[in-house]
């Protein structure tokens, strides 16, 4: 278990999952013909993404503008999250 830490490859099996749900919520989505759609899943999962990039970064000791460069994705992907969810309440709003 140290090795899977020490190596970041841990991260690696957590993105993994990450697909497999991304995978799940698209096949959802096709099989209902309702839900998020892709833009909305995809920017719904992206900062956590971002985020363990970071951590995978940081546990295999990368330089600190590759760990930054991965928590500004992280920032940047939840601020494009917020404004899509904040637009889609303002036109839920509008009769």
């Amino acid at each position: 278990m140290q090795t899977l830490f020490d190596s970041g490859r841990i991260v690696d099996l957590v993105l993994i999952f990450v697909v497999l749900e991304v995978v799940a919520l698209l096949a959802l989505r096709r099989r209902r013909k309702r839900g998020l759609g892709v833009a909305a899943i995809l920017t719904l999962v992206a900062p956590g993404v971002c985020l363990f990039l970071a951590l995978r970064a940081a546990l295999t000791a990368a330089p600190w503008p590759v760990i930054a460069g991965w928590l500004l994705a992280a920032l940047i992907t939840h601020g494009l999250d917020l404004w899509g969810r904040w637009r889609a309440a303002e036109r839920a709003k509008v009769p």
